[in-house]
């Protein structure tokens, strides 16, 4: 077996700490690898009776900050005792003495992802009802006291936007493989343009978008929340520009958007839409300014990108072929947020 295959789980290490610390699981086990996690590998273990979900870190060189699957598992935890929809968790490894890497196993939800958010194996009904389902997911989280659920140093003091900013800065910095003027340019927009914080901080998902969670197989209701590495607390209006910059994108595998769809036909909510359903299920008044939020969730996916173009290249991502194809995604993001600004 190739030992330095960011991918390559051992499946004896595997079987050894499952038999140690959850007796009551039952093997032999059988490994898939979901096309699910390009930063975090995750694996589907079907045993005997059940199946249940490895996310572990990548092997190699991991950038500062990077992969965090303890905080995944921690908040995740959390979430338990409240409204929002999360598997649950079983245990989690925080070193790589057991399997190579720190690792946590949860629970497996059989559930249904759409990776397409025009959804078109469904009908139209379906769909106002997936569509229904994302935004009343994400205002329960953002309703969430995070005091209440033991949260409240899951992020640190200050402007959520600048401690992102610095932190992505960094990221793409330390992941350049060459020089992208409009990235340079966004960048500077971004430093120069820094919002104020609005309101107490909130639990802030980070990647919220229509592929992040899992719905019922037959009545379409949400069952699971998943992917939670950029999770933090924070201004909740990055999950809202984080949505609404995900469906400016073209539509397909890579781009995962819908510009250029005629929503309205297909039951999907305009922008100005899916925020008047937030501002109802959070009880704001006032539709929040999401100028600067949208251009630096522009930023950030920019920024995670070239980190996985640059594992790649080093030979340490979860799918190389793939993480070569999205790198090209780059340039493109930051060229959408020009435009967003006019810049």
């Amino acid at each position: 077996m190739i030992t330095q295959d960011p991918i390559y789980l051992d499946l004896k290490k595997v079987t050894k700490a499952i038999t140690l610390r959850m007796p009551e699981k039952q093997g032999p086990w059988v490994v898939t690898k979901t096309p699910l996690g390009q930063s975090n590998p995750t694996f589907i273990l079907n045993g005997r009776n059940e199946k249940l979900v490895l996310r572990k870190k990548p092997l190699g060189t991991l950038l500062k900050s990077a992969h965090m699957v303890e905080r995944e598992y921690k908040v995740m935890s959390a979430l338990a005792k409240t409204d929002v929809p999360v598997p649950e968790m079983y245990y989690l490894c925080e070193d790589a003495i057991e399997i190579g890497t720190p690792y946590f196993v949860m629970e497996y939800i059989d559930g249904q992802s759409f990776v397409d958010p025009r959804i078109t194996q469904i009908s139209v009904p379906e769909r106002q009802v997936v569509y229904e389902e994302n935004v009343k997911g994400l205002a329960n989280l953002h309703n969430v006291d995070p005091n209440i659920v033991g949260l409240s140093h899951f992020g640190k003091s200050g402007s959520y936007f600048s401690r992102q900013f610095s932190r992505w800065s960094r990221q793409y910095e330390a992941s350049k493989t060459d020089n992208i003027l409009p990235m340079e340019i966004l960048m500077q927009w971004l430093s120069e343009h820094m919002p104020a914080e609005e309101g107490p901080s909130r639990l802030v998902h980070g990647d919220w978008r229509i592929d992040n969670l899992l719905f019922h197989k037959k009545h379409f209701k949400l069952i699971a929340i998943i992917d939670w590495e950029l999770s933090t607390l924070g201004d909740p209006r990055a999950d809202l520009a984080s949505q609404i910059m995900q469906w400016s994108m073209p539509v397909g595998e890579e781009g995962r958007g819908l510009a250029g769809v005629n929503r309205r036909d297909l039951g999907i909510p305009e922008d100005n839409e899916f925020l008047d359903q937030y501002s109802r299920y959070v009880g704001l008044a006032d539709i929040p300014d999401l100028e600067f939020p949208i251009a630096f969730c522009y930023f950030r996916m920019a920024a995670i990108l070239q980190g996985v173009k640059k594992r790649a290249l080093d030979g340490n991502a979860s799918n190389p072929e793939k993480a070569i194809k999205m790198g090209e995604y780059v340039v493109k993001f930051a060229k959408k947020a020009l435009e967003r600004l006019k810049i």
